[in-house]
């Protein structure tokens, strides 16, 4: 059955942070992504991992920014990220929760009942990021 949907899925994703330098530091050297292109006039990068791309916008005035809240504040409540295997999101988990101005919410646990794994941060820019594993999903 063909699909009537006039979109093809995710573009990039646009994210407000505090700090460019920090987020794109924290998306390029802990998580090993790539710059892909930036606007140093907004001020704003493009990271990827070769899967997604993240617009990252610096907020205009460092003194009226307001702190996100995922139970109040509407739009992003958090980015979920894949990863391959169980290992590869402990070896995340390891390198963010010590990398500086990482608030972790919570270690590796299985998602409910199972068998799906997660953890949560924030990263230094103060977007609320979840690393998933699903065994049940193929990654190639």
């Amino acid at each position: 059955m063909a699909s009537k949907s006039l979109t093809l899925g995710v573009d990039h994703i646009g994210l407000t942070v505090r700090d460019l330098n920090l987020s794109r530091d924290f998306f390029i050297n802990c998580l090993g992504w790539i710059q892909i292109g930036e606007r140093p006039n907004y001020p704003a990068a493009f990271v990827s991992d070769g899967q997604i791309t993240l617009t990252l916008w610096e907020v205009k005035n460092q003194n009226t920014t307001v702190a996100f809240d995922r139970k109040t504040n509407v739009g992003l409540h958090h980015l979920a990220l894949r990863v391959p295997t169980e290992d590869a999101l402990n070896e995340i988990f390891s390198r963010v929760s010590r990398w500086p101005g990482v608030l972790v919410e919570f270690a590796p646990e299985n998602l409910g009942e199972g068998p799906k794994r997660h953890t949560m941060v924030y990263e230094p820019g103060g977007i609320r990021l979840e690393f998933d594993f699903d065994p049940r999903i193929q990654v190639n």
